[in-house]
């Protein structure tokens, strides 16, 4: 048997999943459909869950993994299933210290979000969580393909079509790459994501949830749901796939408010204090109840649009996010609780109320209609200033998926696992029940990564020749040496070409401003000017986030999502010149 395991997707959970078998000994070879790794681990923007952190202990946060079992299967209601939850949470705190530990991360700050008993959900001090955690392990996985090419390879801009069965075991892939079909032997982890933006014709949404159908999304057109598809078709069991997760705050762009593809209001707004009002300035919900409560208030109340307001404490509490929203144009500052009444149609007396009723609960002086517990965020009163945001239900996170048990296994007929064939991620179902824990996709996708990786490496070694089995032993005790943190300036993996840099010629503001269209893109970054046209579709972030600054000066927007290294490595050959002085 081949010592190489084949992950297919590059989000989070793959990452993790190819780390852990470098580790445990393993070859490594990670296929992904798209130009570029990440998927929609970069725009989790809240935090991952962890219980019993080394963090927690520094802030004397009294969490334990049995704490965080009984929230989570309080969430998972009657489709909790304990096994897949006592790994995700009995696993969570060293899976945060491993973040920490293995890849320098500042997971320092913790909030509690909606349905936690306990502050776990922990973030660093700037840029959104999600792209932090997932650049770190991509870029350390990128410079082992360099350095150790014989042990890890990366192809992008592979599509895997089909799962290979030799006598009933999964024994490698299929997969498309610039028109060839390509046949690659190994056990497979599946890493592929969910379907929440499964909308073409075999669409699993419109099979399971139709009327979901017409629902925009948070998640990127990658998330087709192609890993469900591909190991159905060879008899794999699927399981909750009509639990599908509509989050309750996602952000209205005023400027385009149907658009299919919203950006996500990071729960830690609510967890910071936030609250949601109607059109008539009132409150309708805990605001830090489960999303799918949070969902039903809101379609229930009907009185739209619904506004998340943060206060002047809130807003510098989560001053970073705020800053994001307010640049892409999805969130507002008002100086004054009056001049947000009269951009709600609404008197300032209205709004006074709400405060006050609301301030009376949070000092336990009234109790509250909807039963909120706990009151991050302070007082609301109308001399403060406040960020403000329109908001409305949208797609986010598939809870159903195909049936694994605690090792990552997919099951197959009779609950029996299919030999070879493994899943972590999204694309693993059952193991957040009917409604999923902010923060917890994250801390899903490392967590059962590092399961998938450890069961494929063992897998590995149970199904190998005692001649082979010594050589990932040598392959582990290279790894050991190997896996130190790579230096910033390694250059792109050696599966694929590096960019050349074009000649560089100076620009006037003026010249970048004429490029500004879809089809011709110019930006400004750091001095640089950059062509970007060609890279519209590749955008991880979508072709919205860089259309929002074409012709302009996108520097302040781009350092507050990216590592200054991520242009002279990722993308040299869009850069055209600098800015004439």
């Amino acid at each position: 048997m081949s010592n190489t395991v084949i992950v297919v997707g590059g989000g989070l959970a793959g990452l993790s999943c190819c780390h852990t078998l470098l580790e445990r000994g393993a070859n490594v070879l990670l296929l992904d459909k798209n130009g570029f790794m990440g998927g929609n681990s970069t725009k989790a923007t809240s935090g991952i869950n962890g219980a019993g952190t080394a963090t927690q202990q520094e802030l004397g946060i009294p969490d334990s993994a049995k704490i965080f079992f009984e929230d989570t299967k309080r969430s998972a209601r009657d489709l909790a299933r304990e096994p897949l939850i006592k790994v995700l949470t009995g696993k969570s705190g060293d899976a945060v210290n491993w973040l920490q530990d293995k890849f320098a991360l500042d997971l320092s700050k913790v909030a509690r979000l909606g349905g936690h008993s306990q502050p776990r959900t922990h973030r660093g001090n700037a840029q959104f969580p999600g792209m932090v955690i997932t650049y770190a392990q991509l870029e350390r996985l990128e410079d082992l393909a360099e350095t150790m090419p014989d042990r890890c390879k990366i192809i992008l801009k592979a599509r895997v079509t089909k799962l290979v069965q030799e006598s009933g075991a999964v024994v490698g892939v299929e997969y498309e790459k610039d028109g060839k079909t390509t046949v690659v032997k190994g056990p497979v982890v599946l890493a592929t994501g969910g379907y929440a933006a499964d909308f073409g014709e075999d669409s699993l949404l419109k099979k399971y949830r139709p009327e979901y159908f017409n629902l925009s999304t948070t998640n990127g057109d990658h998330s087709t749901g192609d890993g469900h598809k591909m190991a159905i078709a060879i008899g794999a069991n699927s399981i909750d796939m009509e639990k599908v997760q509509v989050h309750p705050t996602g952000l209205i762009d005023p400027k385009d408010p149907n658009a299919k593809v919203k950006f996500l209001a990071a729960e830690a707004l609510r967890g910071c204090g936030g609250l949601l009002l109607d059109n008539e300035g009132q409150r309708f919900a805990d605001e830090l109840g489960h999303r799918d409560y949070v969902t039903g208030r809101i379609w229930d109340n009907g009185k739209y649009p619904i506004r998340l307001i943060l206060n002047g404490q809130a807003s510098n509490e989560i001053e970073w996010h705020c800053k994001h929203y307010v640049g892409r144009g999805l969130m507002k500052r008002y100086e004054s609780g009056e001049a947000l009444a009269k951009d709600m149609g609404l008197s300032p007396e209205v709004l006074k109320k709400t405060f006050d009723d609301y301030n009376l609960i949070s000092s336990g002086k009234a109790k509250d209609p909807f039963g909120k517990k706990y009151y991050p965020g302070g007082e609301f009163k109308l001399n403060d200033f406040f960020h403000v945001a329109l908001m409305q239900p949208v797609l986010h996170y598939t809870m159903g998926g195909l049936e694994i048990d605690d090792h990552s296994r997919v099951l197959g007929a009779g609950g029996k696992a299919i030999p070879g064939l493994f899943a972590c991620g999204e694309v693993g179902g059952g193991v957040h029940g009917a409604n999923r824990l902010g923060g917890s996709s994250l801390l899903g996708c490392v967590v059962y990564g590092r399961v998938a990786g450890d069961a494929s490496a063992a897998y590995i070694l149970q199904n190998s020749k005692a001649a082979d089995r010594l050589t990932a032993v040598a392959g582990h005790l290279l790894e050991t040496k190997a896996a130190e943190p790579a230096s910033s300036s390694s250059a792109a993996p050696a599966s694929e070409p590096k960019a050349e840099a074009k000649k560089a010629g100076e620009y006037t503001v003026e010249e970048v401003a004429q490029h500004n269209k879809e089809g011709d893109i110019w930006v400004i970054v750091e001095d640089q000017v950059l062509d970007v046209t060609n890279f519209l579709s590749e955008h991880p972030g979508g072709a919205k986030a860089i259309l929002l600054f074409a012709g302009k000066d996108a520097t302040e927007e781009f350092l507050m999502l990216h590592d200054p290294k991520v242009i002279p490595r990722y993308a040299p050959d869009a850069v055209i010149g600098k800015v004439k002085k």
